[in-house]
């Protein structure tokens, strides 16, 4: 009987000891970034400058998967569906975690089925025109709009997204009524505004900037009170003249709900490393992207939670629809 006992205790203590191994081991394969948006847009370019610099903290490649669609839906409900173990990670902004869920009560996921790891950018927008509009300023811009209401089209990168609501908060604050143009990404958005399909666009710096200084685009201001040091050529809201305006967006990396504590520290710790390299902070400081790096995944959980206030109030007041 004593045998068996302990023969049973054994057998227990590996069975026990089996998951635990397992996740030593990680990661011993290529780990998937999920992106939102078609490619070219500012969430494809943040995980295509970071993914390399993560491979090599992890030693796995890191794989780019573009899962365009419903604002980011998609992609953070595939995540979301996905196992729990470390090898499917979705960089996501605002839209899938606080927008999306107060836009559409039937989406497939809920925020709390998907853990968050860090947060890893910050950025303003950047209010842009087609130059063929005579729009010079946000001056000339809320002008325009209240001569004809709704006369002018907004492109953003779809319902529910960092542009989609920078554009509904500033028609609150302005007093003046737009038309929402939604697309499947950052740059398809971008290129209507271009071509003329659509008039401007609250885009994200690196959808925006390079048609800007390349002349395609006029830029008027970015989004932040203040003017930025990432984005120096153009004023802030106050020097703009919209001086309560003010809207700021981010990136953070999240997996499954479920995925063990130390799979969620190994991302994290690589994210971190990833983000201090000088390369990777002046490659998004050139895009007007600024690096911001929780403290830990639980200090990225307790910002969410302030964080999905503001957006939800946003989506309410505003009177927002995710169609």
């Amino acid at each position: 009987m004593r045998s068996f006992h302990m023969v049973f205790g054994l057998v227990a203590l590996a069975i026990n000891t089996l998951p635990v191994l397992a996740q030593t081991g990680y990661p011993a394969k290529p780990v998937k970034l999920v992106v939102g948006f078609a490619p070219g847009g500012a969430a494809d370019y943040v995980a295509r400058t970071i993914g390399e610099p993560m491979a090599r903290a992890l030693g796995q490649p890191i794989v780019i998967e573009n899962k365009a669609g419903a604002g980011s839906s998609i992609a953070a409900d595939a995540v979301a569906k996905s196992s729990a173990d470390g090898y499917t990670v979705l960089i996501a902004s605002p839209s899938s975690i606080s927008v999306n869920p107060a836009l559409n009560s039937k989406l497939g996921y809920k925020p709390s089925d998907l853990q968050p790891i860090t947060k890893i950018t910050s950025s303003p927008l950047v209010i842009a025109v087609n130059p063929g509009t005579g729009i010079n300023s946000v001056k000339d811009l809320i002008a325009k709009s209240k001569a004809a209401p709704g006369s002018l089209n907004f492109a953003t990168s779809g319902n529910g997204s960092a542009p989609h609501l920078g554009a509904a908060l500033f028609s609150q604050v302005a007093g003046v009524q737009m038309t929402h143009i939604p697309f499947r990404g950052g740059s398809l958005a971008i290129q209507s505004v271009i071509a003329g399909d659509t008039q401007l666009t609250f885009g994200t710096p690196p959808s925006v900037l390079p048609m800007v200084q390349a002349g395609r685009l006029r830029g008027l201001a970015v989004s932040t009170r203040e003017r930025s040091t990432l984005v120096p050529n153009l004023p802030g809201m106050l020097e703009a003249g919209l001086p309560d305006y003010a809207i700021e967006f981010w990136y953070g990396l999240f997996v499954p709900a479920g995925t063990p504590t130390e799979i969620v520290s190994k991302l994290f710790n690589a994210a971190q490393q990833a983000m201090q390299q000088p390369a990777v902070k002046a490659a998004l400081a050139r895009e007007g992207t600024d690096v911001s790096v929780s403290a830990s995944p639980g200090q990225f959980a307790t910002f969410l939670q302030e964080d999905e206030k503001f957006w939800v109030r946003l989506v309410r007041e505003a009177g927002v629809k995710s169609n």
